[in-house]
């Protein structure tokens, strides 16, 4: 840019460079060609597709690009350049301007800008081949919601599953199976069979109480002075 350029020129460079910096993605086209006419309705399908189409010279353009870092826009800045800005879904403007194309030839799409990448004619070109992303997001929503409903339906059926399993099991057991399983219970207390060692101490409590009439009876037995005085007076007698 010249020393002291116009202020309005100035304008433009700061009003390119900020377009670019703040857009989600930036299209640039040659077109040469097109009528006023045909140029207003462009801006209209791009307007409703989330852009919006700008004319600049070049040489402020190459400005403008140089002071955003991005020289490598430089080399699309050939002949009558016309700039589609987005604000949203890259995609659905590259689908506007590829729609508007077939029916206006003279519409050539050169390159341009999405995020950080330099993107070239045929990337662009590429770009208006996928989906929108409203249309991604609901595939991809979708594929996720497959397996959780398949998840869903397996969760649903185990326990169903499992009772006729179980019963279709039962069913297949031998009839003499039934009763042994049955006994199997009683043979238990077989294990509590310790408790008749406890029997000797029953006893040994008991036979104190059997033992405790002796002293009576040798109270009740005449000493011997006692019988001799006995058998003296039966003498005399």
């Amino acid at each position: 840019m010249q020393d002291n350029p116009r202020p309005e020129k100035v304008a433009v460079v700061q009003e390119v460079k900020g377009k670019l910096e703040a857009s989600d993605a930036a299209i640039l086209t040659e077109y040469r060609g097109l009528t006023v006419k045909d140029l207003a309705t462009l801006r209209r399908s791009l307007r409703d597709a989330g852009g919006e189409y700008k004319i600049y010279k070049n040489t402020l353009v190459r400005f403008a690009v140089r002071e955003a870092g991005l020289e490598e826009l430089e080399e699309l800045l050939l002949g009558p350049t016309a700039i589609a800005f987005v604000s949203g879904d890259a995609v659905t403007v590259a689908k506007a301007l590829r729609d508007f194309a077939r029916t206006n030839p003279h519409l050539v799409v050169k390159g341009g800008l999405l995020g950080g990448s330099i993107l070239s004619a045929k990337d662009t070109t590429a770009l208006a081949d996928i989906p929108p992303r409203d249309v991604l997001l609901a595939r991809f929503a979708g594929g996720l919601a497959a397996p959780l409903q398949k998840f869903a339906g397996l969760l649903q059926a185990l326990p169903r599953n499992f009772a006729y399993g179980l019963k279709a099991l039962i069913d297949t057991m031998p009839a003499e199976e039934a009763p042994a399983a049955a006994e199997a219970p009683a043979e238990a207390p077989a294990a509590e069979a310790p408790a008749a060692e406890e029997a000797p101490a029953a006893e040994e409590v008991a036979a104190p109480e059997a033992e405790a009439p002796a002293p009576a009876e040798e109270a009740a037995a005449p000493t011997e002075s006692e019988a001799t005085e006995s058998e003296e007076t039966e003498g005399e007698g």
